[in-house]
């Protein structure tokens, strides 16, 4: 939770002091921000509990799981972690009306995108192999589909 929570709780924070730029951000725009940071806190505490339950560890290089996890939202999409991550963020710009923080959503989805392609992916081949590659080749990285995988 330390980093999901620096990422997308202290760097906005940072960034905004969470103070709104123009009060007359439009009311329809705010509420979509509250449900995105909702959304997104949901998804990630039910993404750091399936990782507990189900791969027995966390999602932290130091402490990963001993099985891949493939149930819960992860039967949707595989990465449900950093879309809850943007999501969060995202929301907090809508909210705020603070464009600085959908320049830093575009900044994490291109870093995140980076980590995974470059570091995740292989890492997790190498560690389950063949239940990987199945896995990867039957759900989406990205974008989730509507039905989960059979």
């Amino acid at each position: 939770m330390v980093v999901p929570g620096t990422v997308a709780g202290l760097i906005p924070w940072w960034l905004t002091g969470w103070e709104a730029r123009s009060p007359a951000v439009w009311l329809p725009v705010r509420m979509i921000g509250i449900v995105l940071i909702a959304a997104g806190a949901s998804v990630l505490l039910a993404a750091f509990l399936r990782f507990v339950l189900e791969g027995v560890g966390t999602p932290a290089p130091v402490a990963p799981t001993q099985r891949l996890v493939v149930g819960g939202l992860y039967r949707y999409v595989r990465n449900p972690m950093y879309l809850a991550v943007m999501a969060t963020i995202v929301g907090q710009a809508l909210l705020l009306g603070r464009l600085l923080l959908l320049a830093y959503a575009a900044c994490f989805a291109v870093a995140v995108s980076a980590f995974v392609r470059w570091y995740e992916e292989p890492t997790l081949r190498r560690r389950f192999g063949d239940e990987y590659e199945e896995y990867r080749r039957s759900v989406p990285g990205w974008w989730p589909r509507r039905r989960q995988s059979a």
